[in-house]
């Protein structure tokens, strides 16, 4: 059984599954900087996003897509030095997103400890959501205070939690913001910003990603409609589509 409002999408194997979702999204990116001459992008970590955002280029020839025309945000990120190899920005740059003519107004990285206001985490989630607030006034999108997404690529754990939003964590019920401070992440590094749902939830095209096995509890849960205290992944809904692609391995345990 799949929850309401929700696609499912299934390739053979990780390159399979980088490459399509690469070439979709490039697609869908496209087609919104051919509406409003500008598009959004929403990435998170995890390797098989990592493969996909290397697809990106080899994607985009021949697509119309303006990369420096799109702005650049991270749904979750590590809330620890600009130079540590912890950060999600530091990783999907360097796994193809910094590849493709970006221009450095359009790359909205969440603060770092060594950042605007210092190691502060509130004070850096609440910089993180004022700068979401303020492309608002430049890009409004159809929920107020947080502007036009188009896309997010967004991976999940073993454990069921996407973004920073975790299994049983308080941050899965903070929806005042679009994004949050999380602090306590059962997965280290302890302090993070991420999106909240309402974040997450403003988003025309929320795409879920996932590869290998030990995937596949977790998205078997939240496709089957699973509570948002045990598979916060399972919440998430674009406002235009929600899809989950997955490979045959993290797939394997669908009903």
């Amino acid at each position: 059984m799949t929850a309401p409002g929700l696609r499912v999408e299934i390739l053979a194997d990780p390159s399979e599954l980088a490459r399509t979702v690469a070439e979709h999204a490039v697609a869908v990116l496209a087609a919104a900087q051919a509406e409003r001459g500008r598009a959004a992008l929403v990435v998170t970590g995890g390797s098989i996003l990592e493969r996909t955002l290397g697809q990106l280029a080899a994607a985009s020839r021949d697509s119309g897509l303006d990369w420096s025309a799109v702005d650049i945000w991270w749904g979750d990120e590590r809330f620890v030095a600009s130079d540590s190899a912890d950060r999600n920005d530091t990783a999907t740059l360097a796994a193809g997103l910094g590849d493709l003519g970006l221009t450095d107004e359009r790359i909205h990285s969440a603060p770092a400890t060594d950042g605007e206001v210092g190691d502060d985490l509130d004070a850096a989630a609440a910089f993180y959501d004022a700068e979401v607030a303020a492309e608002a006034f430049d890009d409004p999108g159809p929920v107020a205070g947080i502007p036009r997404l188009d896309l997010i690529l967004l991976g999940i754990g073993p454990d069921g939690h996407c973004a920073s939003l975790f299994p049983g964590h308080p941050g899965l019920h903070q929806n005042d913001t679009a994004i949050i401070a999380v602090r306590d992440s059962p997965k280290p590094p302890p302090e993070r910003i991420s999106f909240t749902f309402r974040g997450l939830n403003a988003i025309d095209h929320v795409w879920v990603v996932a590869a290998s096995v030990d995937k596949a509890d977790a998205a078997a849960r939240a496709i089957g409609g699973a509570d948002v205290e045990s598979t916060p992944s399972g919440q998430p809904r674009g406002l235009v589509e929600t899809v989950w692609w997955l490979d045959a391995a993290a797939a394997s345990k669908l009903p």
